[in-house]
């Protein structure tokens, strides 16, 4: 009741219309910088990488045990005769993972429709040089294991991680222009793509093809929901969770539900820029026609009702696909891709061996692919693509810094141990060994990156 009396009968001394909360002044001092670091594109990155510590020290610690227990821990869904029984790790690899891909599918069909990728011009360096990026790591993996269970991890090299990266490259953001991190986003996003496909098409053993139909008649009706001109995000959801699951039942990767969900979420808002503005010039209209100076908005159902049609025409002017990358960027950047690194990259080191395990074809396979293969394939594509005249360098861009993005492209973390348990899952040996590669090759490429960068640019000025 105290707030409704504050807001009818408001102090004389407060002026702007504006009403606060005994303790909200004192709150937001506190909570405004927190929300500013949130929002910091280092902090994903910081996150990530403290996450990843911790897994370590819990796996080599004395509650490595129980860190042991807890991943493999058996967890089910039931309902009636129906039963969906998978270990926390598979939970959070086949699921939770799923709603990381269904952001990358989001960015990727941002950029390919009005960001870097829609223009074929600003498009062709990056493009060219994931390609660049994805090959040559994956032919240096492939030089070291030709054969034998080994050979399974060559696209694990092929991956970079959007969240390492761009938070590595944002450090120096007062040094390297900003044309620079939307060549390594694009690259990243195009990076991602080709590593989807690898998944697709080389890293399903058997296919079950009743499931794979169900899973094409649901992906149909997505595309159907969105030529309908369906835009509650709600009926697109319902239906990617049925996708999700017929495509963990056909063998095909459940991750890609996220992907393929993406695609269909409707790009065009309902309402351009123009009709918008007249809709809420009518609607203030309406708002101060039905105000009643005193009475509190809660008490005044005109006043909500505008309210509550003016928060629709705001949703009606933003399209889904913009809506539904905002809303899900932060809960996957500092909740699913960190619990992923917590269940991931925990690795039991034994130093005792540490000269074998750095001389293990898959380790060194990886490292080198990530590291070396990276830098090569990317610095040698964009220099042939510019030699050529096929495409241009980022604006304000120098080539030296393209070469310092090849190395920072070297952090696969996220996406590389995703393809590492793909291909090694049954294999635990193969498979600490291949995050290990992971691991010292992100440090190694992550640290030489940012040294790179540094020595190559100057400060710029800040642009407003």
């Amino acid at each position: 009741m105290s707030d409704i009396n504050e807001e009818v009968n408001p102090d004389p001394k407060v002026k702007t219309g504006i009403y606060h909360a005994p303790w909200e002044k004192s709150f937001d001092k506190i909570l405004t910088p927190f929300e500013e670091f949130i929002h910091r594109q280092t902090t994903s990155g910081l996150l990530l990488m403290g996450t990843a510590v911790l897994a370590l020290v819990l796996a080599n610690g004395p509650l490595a045990s129980a860190y042991e227990h807890v991943v493999h821990t058996v967890i089910g869904l039931n309902i009636g005769s129906w039963m969906l029984k998978m270990t926390l790790h598979h939970w959070i690899n086949d699921g939770l993972m799923a709603l990381f891909f269904f952001v990358v599918g989001l960015e990727l069909k941002r950029e390919i429709l009005v960001g870097e990728l829609a223009e074929l011009r600003n498009a062709a360096l990056p493009i060219g040089a994931a390609i660049g990026g994805m090959v040559v790591p994956a032919l240096i993996y492939f030089a070291i294991n030709p054969e034998g269970d080994a050979a399974r991890g060559w696209g694990i090299p092929m991956a970079t991680d959007i969240a390492f990266a761009i938070g590595a490259l944002a450090l120096l953001a007062g040094r390297v222009p900003k044309a620079l991190i939307t060549f390594l986003v694009a690259l990243a996003i195009v990076d991602d793509l080709g590593a989807v496909m690898v998944i697709a098409v080389f890293y399903t053993d058997t296919i079950s093809l009743g499931p794979l139909a169900a899973a094409g008649g649901l992906f149909a009706l997505l595309l159907v929901f969105n030529k309908s001109g369906i835009r509650k995000t709600m009926p697109y959801f319902i239906v990617a969770v049925f996708l999700w699951y017929a495509l963990l039942q056909s063998g095909v990767h459940a991750t890609l539900a996220g992907i393929l969900g993406a695609l269909t979420v409707p790009a065009v808002p309902k309402y351009n820029p123009e009709r918008f503005s007249e809709h809420v010039r009518d609607l203030m209209h309406r708002f101060d026609a039905s105000h009643q100076p005193g009475k509190s908005i809660m008490t005044n159902d005109k006043l909500r009702a505008v309210v509550q049609t003016l928060e629709n025409g705001v949703h009606s002017v933003e399209a889904p696909l913009q809506r539904l990358e905002h809303v899900w960027h932060m809960p996957v950047a500092y909740l699913v891709i960190p619990i992923f690194a917590l269940a991931n990259a925990g690795i039991p080191l034994e130093f005792s061996s540490l000269g074998d395990t750095l001389t293990h074809p898959v380790m060194l396979g990886v490292s080198l692919g990530l590291v070396l293969g990276k830098f090569i394939g990317i610095t040698g594509v964009c220099w042939l693509m510019l030699k050529l005249g096929v495409a241009v360098l980022p604006k304000d861009t120098r080539f030296s810094q393209i070469a310092g993005v090849s190395l920072l492209a070297g952090i696969g973390f996220t996406m590389s141990i995703f393809v590492a348990q793909l291909g090694f899952g049954e294999s635990e040996d193969i498979l600490r060994m291949a995050k290990t590669g992971i691991l010292a090759a992100s440090l190694l490429a992550g640290v030489a990156g940012f040294i790179w960068l540094y020595l190559v640019s100057e400060p710029v000025e800040a642009e407003h």
